[in-house]
Order: structure tokens, then C-alpha cells, then sequence
């Protein structure tokens, strides 16, 4: 299955940029070369660029859980230290 690449020559405006999934690092195709590089090596360093970029998103959708369970805790504290000062 082949997924649409776009054009490296022609980087999207920056408003247009999204995050790169590792799908995208993993699919990625180059164009071959009378003396280019080894394919399999940089299949293979792909390969390893997009499983480090999926621990590094796991972790910052963990994180960004925690910040909004951090958040909504302190709300609630906050709440309920100005209830308990009001009535004093």
C-alpha cells in the first residue's frame, strides 16, 4: 500500500506543517542514484528514527495527560479553599 508523498523539493508553507507520524518516516521514499546511498541502511535508520519519534509521542500524550489531571486537581483544591474562606 502506498501512502501520498509529497514533493521534498517543495516544503508546505509552515501554517500547512503537521507532526510527522512514523508512518510517514517508515514509507518515506528517495530518489535513487547512480552513487547514492545503501538503501537498506537508511531503511534501517528510518525505521529507527520513526520507533524513537513513537516513544517520544507516547510520552508527550502521557504528559499532556498528567498536565490536564494536574490542572483539573488544583482547580478543584482552589475551589474548595475559597469555598472554605468565604464562610469564615
Amino acid at each position: 500500500m502506498r501512502r501520498h508523498q509529497t514533493n521534498p523539493a517543495e516544503p508546505a508553507p509552515p501554517q500547512a506543517r503537521h507532526p510527522l507520524r512514523p508512518w510517514q518516516i517508515r514509507d518515506r521514499c528517495f530518489n535513487v542514484r547512480r552513487r547514492g546511498l545503501d538503501p537498506v541502511e537508511i531503511r534501517a535508520f528510518l525505521h529507527q528514527v520513526a520507533d524513537e519519534l513513537t516513544v517520544a509521542q507516547t510520552a508527550l500524550v502521557a504528559v499532556q495527560e498528567e498536565n490536564v489531571r494536574i490542572k483539573n486537581a488544583l482547580r478543584a483544591w482552589q475551589s474548595v479553599q475559597s469555598a472554605s474562606h468565604r464562610y469564615r
